[in-house]
């Protein structure tokens, strides 16, 4: 059984093991396709994607998005792509070479196997034991400091990704976006340290609130993310706000290639050597409560406890405690607060998703959907452009005789 949509009171799931005769289950009862020779599969994906359209077609008040690895991995330009954690170990062991990245394993002692004897590739243990080790082993041939330290320049360079014309992040923001004026600014919370989102921002003519003046040099202070913008015109008889539209706030829980520290003021620019990033590690919970980190995870903290919210997460492992821990705060202590999952598949046997799959089995505030990053970008509802003047319309419904 394959399943595409799981919540509560709506599922859609298909069982392809007879190929001859393929059953689509719709909220967990068998559909009757009553000798019809469409494509059954394709049925089942067209049922799950006007299921969660219909959810998402409504203007929840607070609409937040969180993006982890998934929606960076495979896009760039010139090979150059987003990688997972599981190809960066490939990439780090050609940098180090076989022979030193094995010794490097041997000497902290990694020996993590699968249950055919072959490595778990995990760079972000590596990491963890390595990084604490460093004061206590001094081996001859190995210095466990330049292992460290080009293993987190080789995941700078691998995240120094240029956006391709074909990329989904300019349709998601595009959709996103289009929320009625009197609405909070939609909220994109982001694990990623590349500049993907940021680049679909400048060519569709976005304005972000990031944290960072407008000023340059570009500072930052957790205080810009108080500000707005809008138009002001003094020729109207009443003067009032308008506010504009393409305009989203970016939050960077995990840091950015284009920030940097000095003095202890924290600047926002291109070609840095040694970016502000939280680096794969087990201690990142830790380092979340050091700025500007704090400053993000207590927004992000902040945007679920809202009244009517509504969190979108694409591309997430839920591997990150302190992110997980906020969220499962939200579902057990917020009433208002609704979950929607976008992976690329169901699966029972991930252990990060499981507990989320059978909360969604009980309860209808989560939803869970397989879906590609740019799938969902693609069939996300373009729903219309609100602005003001659409907004004061006054709609007058006579009686029909």
């Amino acid at each position: 059984m394959k399943t595409l949509l799981l919540n509560n009171k709506s599922s859609v799931a298909y069982d392809d093991s007879n190929p001859g005769d393929i059953k689509v289950f719709i909220d967990n009862k068998e559909h009757d396709f009553k000798g019809s020779t469409e494509n059954r599969i394709d049925y089942a994906i067209a049922t799950k994607r006007n299921k969660y359209a219909k959810t998402l077609n409504h203007q929840f008040e607070n609409l937040v998005l969180l993006t982890g690895a998934g929606s960076s991995i495979d896009w760039g330009i010139d090979g150059k792509v987003g990688q997972s954690m599981f190809s960066l170990w490939d990439g780090v062991e050609a940098e180090l070479s076989t022979e030193l990245f094995s010794q490097l394993l041997e000497v902290i002692k990694y020996d993590d196997k699968l249950p055919d004897g072959s490595i778990v590739k995990n760079l972000e243990k590596v990491l963890s034991m390595a990084t604490p080790a460093i004061p206590y082993i001094d081996e001859d041939g190995i210095d466990l400091v330049d292992c460290v330290d080009r293993i987190k320049k080789f995941i700078r360079n691998a995240c120094m990704l240029n956006l391709p014309d074909n990329a989904p992040h300019s349709i998601l923001l595009n959709k996103m976006t289009k929320r009625k004026v009197t609405l909070p600014r939609f909220r994109l919370f982001t694990l990623n340290y590349d500049t993907m989102f940021e680049q679909a921002a400048s060519r569709n003519n976005f304005t972000i609130i990031d944290g960072f003046s407008f000023g340059i040099p570009r500072v930052f202070s957790g205080r810009n993310f108080d500000y707005d913008i809008v138009s002001r015109n003094q020729s109207r008889v009443k003067e009032e706000d308008n506010f504009i539209e393409k305009v989203f706030h970016l939050y960077k829980l995990h840091g950015s290639v284009n920030w940097e520290k000095i003095d202890n003021k924290i600047y926002q620019r291109e070609g840095i050597e040694s970016p502000l990033m939280i680096y794969p590690h087990q201690s990142k919970y830790e380092s979340s409560y050091e700025q500007p980190y704090f400053e993000m995870m207590s927004r992000f903290q902040n945007s679920l406890r809202k009244e009517n919210v509504f969190l979108v997460t694409i591309g997430f492992s839920f591997g990150d405690k302190h992110i997980v821990t906020s969220i499962i705060e939200a579902l057990e202590q917020n009433p208002g607060f609704q979950l929607m999952i976008i992976n690329r598949s169901i699966d029972e046997s991930n252990v990060n998703l499981k507990p989320f799959i059978e909360a969604a089995k009980k309860y209808s505030n989560i939803s869970i959907v397989a879906e590609t990053f740019e799938e969902f970008s693609n069939h996300y509802p373009d729903l219309q452009t609100y602005n003001h003047d659409t907004n004061k319309q006054i709609v007058i419904n006579l009686p029909t005789v």
